[in-house]
């Protein structure tokens, strides 16, 4: 065992290694992976503000300017701040290779090291369908199994259509600044290739004070775009706007830049463009606009040939329009229990949303017709809202929704031998089933009524509709769904009939307080919260995702694999060569 002061010399010691000093930051980060061809933006950073003269940025011991073919803009005290700044913007790395970049100031070094690669064996793929359950674990995809199968004896009644497929990875997805990632970071990481950090979409996040002049990397959009022609699809039940739909196409260091956003889906233009969010594409002067402008986006869209539709109806009868934008609700679209059963959410003022399933086959049939191929992004994204909200039966049955989406796309690829799908979740929240809720046994405590072990008999809710939904699920005995974070709360151990759960209330502080409106159910039981006091709902997990694919490609994923491989592994499927598609 170490001596105290000897334990103090060897954690300092290995501060330093996991945190080295540099001189100079550089952009790309170290150990960045760049796809031959692709465009990105080389900054480097230095402090105390060096003039020009004083400095020197090579690659592989050659002037990078030189050998990225463009001039470098050098701003000494850049935002006014006492750094200065070097960038090359829409550098192009075309041969594959081992590259080694410096910055020096004076005596100050500083270097990382890129991977370029090419897409070399494969190009097997024409089209890439990716399903983001956002939040997914495996416990969702659990429940989900057991709600939408049946579990008998210890062997389910079926498959997901997300199991059922023959290939499956782990996903790590920690960002550079963080152990536990956000939505916007870690969907960046499966559209650019690189990852980034909390709140920011298809930037790496400098000292840029402007959220829009941080160093971009292109987007499997923007790539499938240049290099060859290719139709995009960005389908959603969260508003458009949202992390995970606008990392398909935005570069902003602030998720919430909804506004600068819907410029970036107009900028990009994906042929196919459904979810809700309608305020942000309204001009300022229309009421219910939260848009700081009088641009009307819709009429845009519109003049560019894209059918604008706002309901199930018209989004069915738009069958044959070359081009989609779909937006159904002012915000996120209602969850299928809601939708389907419950009727709460919004579901009154908005009764004919469109099903997950339905934007798919609306998407797939404007996407199809492009002989160039697709790349078709899916989110389920209220599984994680919902999750947030610590209400596991309004995620589980999102889950059974995307899984039914899944199942549309699979239909799809069985015609032909072209499409990869991947279906992955962008990150966990932490949350597991350990038993059940039985209200016939014996106590009047929640506790008393959770059976674990040998006494977690099977749920009671009734066998499933033809779409896998139980049509009912306030049963007498329940799963119990248990979530490893969150704020102070009463647990009832009985879904939320009323519409979705709100956990916690700000209190007389700034902190949050549990929501007394569920602490008088019979047997609730008062949570001492263990995030901190701010935090009003459930939050992320650092743990591993799952991965399954099929299709072309889909042999890629195996093992355990960072986020960024999943980019690398799609555009290898498609054989993306941008350097020789321009």
């Amino acid at each position: 065992m170490l001596r105290p002061l000897a334990l103090g010399a060897a954690l300092g010691a290995l501060s330093c290694f996991a945190t080295p000093a540099t001189a100079q930051t550089i952009y790309p980060l170290d150990r960045a992976e760049i796809l031959a061809g692709s465009k990105f933006d080389l900054k480097v950073e230095f402090p105390d503000a060096p003039a020009a003269a004083a400095t020197k940025v090579t690659i592989n011991g050659e002037d990078a300017a030189k050998v990225l073919g463009k001039p470098a803009a050098f701003t000494e005290k850049e935002d006014g701040a006492n750094h200065s700044a070097y960038w090359i913007r829409d550098a192009v790395l075309a041969k594959p290779g081992r590259y080694t970049i410096e910055a020096a100031a004076g005596d100050r070094k500083a270097s990382v090291t890129w991977e370029v690669f090419d897409t070399a064996g494969g190009g097997k793929a024409k089209n890439v369908i990716l399903f983001i359950g956002d939040g997914l674990t495996t416990a969702h995809r659990t429940a989900a199994r057991i709600l939408s199968k049946g579990l008998v004896e210890g062997r389910y009644g079926g498959d997901l259509a997300m199991d059922d497929m023959p290939h499956m990875a782990l996903v790590s997805t920690s960002g550079t600044d963080s152990v536990v990632t956000d939505s916007a970071n870690s969907m960046s990481a499966y559209t650019t290739g690189h990852k980034s950090c909390v709140n920011a979409l298809g930037v790496y996040c400098s000292a840029s004070k402007d959220n829009l002049a941080h160093p971009k990397a292109e987007t499997i959009s923007e790539l499938v775009k240049r290099s060859r022609g290719m139709a995009v699809g960005v389908v959603t039940n969260t508003e458009i706007e949202d992390a995970t739909p606008a990392g398909m196409v935005a570069h902003t260091r602030r998720r919430a830049d909804y506004d600068n956003i819907v410029d970036m889906f107009y900028t990009v233009k994906p042929e196919v463009i459904l979810g809700g969010g309608s305020p942000h594409f309204l001009p300022k002067s229309t009421p219910g606009s939260k848009r700081a402008d009088d641009v009307d986006y819709i009429k845009k869209f519109e003049d560019a040939g894209y059918k604008f539709v706002t309901s199930k109806s018209e989004l069915a009868a738009a069958n044959g329009a070359p081009k989609l934008l779909g937006l159904f609700n002012t915000g996120n679209i209602d969850g299928a229990l809601d939708r389907f059963f419950l009727k709460k959410g919004t579901v009154a003022k908005f009764p004919d949303q469109p099903d997950l399933t339905d934007q798919v086959r609306a998407a797939l049939d404007v996407l199809s017709k492009n002989d160039k191929g697709f790349v078709l992004m899916v989110e389920s994204g209220r599984i994680d809202k919902y999750s947030h909200s610590l209400d596991w039966e309004r995620a589980v049955y999102d889950t059974i929704m995307l899984d039914n989406a899944i199942k549309v796309a699979k239909d799809f690829a069985a015609k032909r031998d072209d499409t990869l799908i991947v279906v992955v979740a962008d990150h966990a929240h932490p949350v597991s089933i350990i038993g059940t809720y039985d209200d016939d046994r014996p106590g009047q405590r929640l506790r008393d009524k959770l059976g674990v072990y040998q006494d977690s008999k099977v749920p009671n809710y009734p066998a499933p509709n033809p779409d896998g939904y139980p049509e009912k699920v306030d049963v007498s005995r329940r799963l119990a769904f248990m979530f490893g974070s969150y704020p102070d709360y009463c647990d009832t151990g009985h879904p939320y009939m009323d519409g979705e759960n709100v956990p916690a209330v700000r209190g007389t502080g700034n902190d949050y307080v549990a929501n007394e409106a569920y602490c008088n159910f019979p047997g609730a039981a008062r949570r001492a919260g263990n995030l901190p006091g701010s935090a009003p709902q459930g939050v992320h997990s650092a743990d591993d995702v799952v991965l399954t694919a099929s299709g072309p490609g889909a042999e890629l994923f195996r093992g355990r694999i960072d986020n960024t491989r999943v980019f690398r592994n799609m555009v290898t499927a498609l054989g993306l060569t941008p350097a020789n598609g321009e």
